[in-house]
């Protein structure tokens, strides 16, 4: 589940159910032969979060000189099905950047110039920009840049 969620955000799918149905069962099939339905995948994704932040604390780099932090929405469904959508139900909410509204999550990350997570937070998509940067900040040194 965990390669799944990375590969549908790395490849910038909109939705999950087309990411699933049009590329990982026609092109994925031999790396994912005991794939589940579309629906039980969908239940399964709230599980591999707390293995996704596990990860991402192992692959953490090394605080330079310089370091950038910056924000982005995560969209759980499209705007029009947000009334219908259960799976992150009273955790996700609607937020607004400057492309406009959105619901789902933000991902706030610090990374350093060569590229590496030096510290990340998700937060549901109503949170301000700014909040979580003390936090994120605590651990680091040296000059950060915020976009």
């Amino acid at each position: 589940m965990m390669t799944l969620v990375v590969l549908f955000h790395q490849l910038r799918f909109r939705q999950f159910k087309v990411f699933y149905l049009y590329y990982v069962r026609l092109y994925l099939r031999k790396e994912f032969p005991n794939l589940p339905s579309c629906s039980r995948c969908v239940e399964l994704l709230p599980r591999s979060a707390l293995a996704l932040t596990a990860l991402f604390e192992s692959i953490k780099g090394k605080c330079t000189v310089l370091s950038v932090a910056d924000s982005t929405p995560i969209a759980v469904c499209d705007n029009l099905r947000i009334r219908r959508h259960k799976v992150f139900d009273g955790i996700a909410e609607r937020g607004k950047t400057s492309t406009g509204w959105f619901f789902g999550f933000k991902l706030h990350v610090i990374i350093n110039h060569l590229g590496e997570i030096l510290s990340f937070r998700l937060t549901p998509g109503n949170t301000d920009d700014r909040k979580p940067l003390p936090e994120l900040i605590k651990d680091l040194s040296g000059c950060l840049y915020a976009d």
